[in-house]
């Protein structure tokens, strides 16, 4: 493969999951019909694929670039921009009324939504806060550090989180606009395992980033000292 495509690929990739990303938020935000079941279905399994598609470019585009030593300054910032954006907009979008519409409750023999669950997704508003204060606090930790010219680059903590992310979210996705997967108690139990598990393992993975982020501003701090 010439190295001017090599240059550009890895970095082509990142813009398309980009593109990917706002297919997926249109798709969920227009084509979920609240009345039409088979309509919803239909639209809800295409955003499921287009977000498996984006998160499995995540990880062609890094390791292309690896791989053939191609890493740019594009590709450092866009790459975990595209990321968060991916991510913590479907959160978003699994707590929205697109998923706990009364319409689409009683048609599917649902209850109306009551307090902060999402009926059909089991996501609730405090989750995506949780989720949000996370990667709020590990930018700006990450920021701080950086700027003071040390590199704080991801760990095996924010790689687990990633995963269980990557395939948490469309799991909960297609079971929200399957009709099947809301019967029985199984299914339920499935996807509130997922939901926790999500919610759990991206709290937690804050905790290593602290601790190497106190250890790193002590030994700042030592040095000017």
């Amino acid at each position: 493969m010439p190295d001017s495509v090599r240059r550009i690929l890895p970095n082509a990739i990142t813009v398309a999951r980009l593109v990917m990303a706002a297919a997926f938020f249109v798709i969920i935000a227009f084509g979920l019909s609240p009345t039409d079941a088979t309509n919803r279905a239909l639209w809800g399994n295409i955003a499921f694929a287009l977000f498996i598609a984006a998160a499995l470019s995540d990880i062609a585009d890094g390791y292309l670039a690896r791989r053939w030593g191609v890493v740019t300054d594009f590709g450092r910032v866009m790459d975990p921009f595209v990321d968060k954006v991916l991510v913590l907009g479907a959160f978003v979008y699994l707590a929205s009324p697109k998923f706990a519409e009364p319409e689409w409750s009683v048609s599917w023999g649902l209850p109306a939504p009551t307090g902060e669950i999402n009926c059909a997704t089991g996501v609730a508003s405090w989750m995506v806060v949780l989720i949000l204060a996370r990667e709020l606090f590990v930018t700006s930790l990450r920021g701080v550090l950086e700027a003071r010219g040390m590199a704080f680059p991801a760990d095996w903590a924010g790689k687990l989180k990633m995963f269980v992310q990557s395939a948490g979210i469309p799991t909960v996705l297609f079971m929200a606009v399957n009709r099947h997967c809301l019967d029985g108690k199984w299914w339920a139990f499935s996807r509130t395992t997922v939901i926790w598990t999500m919610v759990v393992v991206t709290a937690a993975s804050a905790v290593p980033y602290a601790l190497r982020g106190a250890r790193m501003l002590r030994s700042i701090s030592k040095g000017s000292g």
